[in-house]
C-alpha cells in the first residue's frame, strides 16, 4: 500500500514538473484551461506553452484536426489568433 502510495506521488510530481519544464513554468490549472480550450477545437496536443508578460498564452505546434496550427489565447482562454503554417 505504501509503495502503491509513493508511486502515485512520485508519477504525480514527475507529470507537474514535466508542465513546467516543457511549458515555460505555466501553472499546471492554466495548463488545464488551455488545454479545454485546446480540445473544442479539435486539438489533441502541441509542442509547448510561453505565457507573455501581457497575460497572452502562445500555444506552439498544436496538432488539431486541421493540422499544425499556433494558437494564441487571452487570459480568459478565448482563442484570439490561430495561424496554419
Amino acid at each position: 500500500m505504501i509503495k502503491t502510495v509513493g508511486l502515485a506521488v512520485a508519477l504525480a510530481l514527475a507529470a507537474t514538473s514535466a508542465y513546467a519544464d516543457d511549458d515555460d513554468d505555466v501553472p499546471a490549472a492554466e495548463v488545464t484551461k488551455i488545454e479545454e480550450t485546446l480540445s473544442t477545437l479539435g486539438c489533441s496536443g502541441y509542442e509547448g506553452i510561453e505565457k507573455e508578460d501581457s497575460g497572452i498564452y502562445e500555444i506552439e505546434d498544436a496538432k488539431c484536426k486541421m493540422g499544425t496550427m499556433d494558437i494564441k489565447l487571452d487570459k480568459d482562454y478565448t482563442v484570439i489568433l490561430v495561424s496554419r503554417y
